[in-house]
């Protein structure tokens, strides 16, 4: 989980290196993709008992208001 959330800010970031928009908004997808790997592990975190349903809603509103952020933000670039 910590490697996927960490993925997140790294693509960005690399993406914004290459300079141009397609190349960025590229890496904000596979940003966006990071999020989704960690709702997932956010889901099998929970189900194994590792974490309990409160912190897990919280966690989860959290990733959600990320990956919408993203779109958000890609739909901004590509137009």
């Amino acid at each position: 989980m910590r490697r996927a959330s960490v993925s997140i800010s790294s693509n960005i970031a690399e993406g914004f290196e290459r300079n141009t928009n397609r190349e960025f908004i590229r890496f904000l997808y596979i940003s966006k993709a990071s999020a989704g790997e960690v709702r997932s592990q956010l889901y099998l975190a929970l189900d194994l008992g590792y974490l309990e349903e409160k912190e897990f809603i919280l966690l989860k509103e959290k990733i959600e208001n990320i990956s919408k952020m993203l779109s958000g933000f890609i739909k901004y670039l590509d137009k």
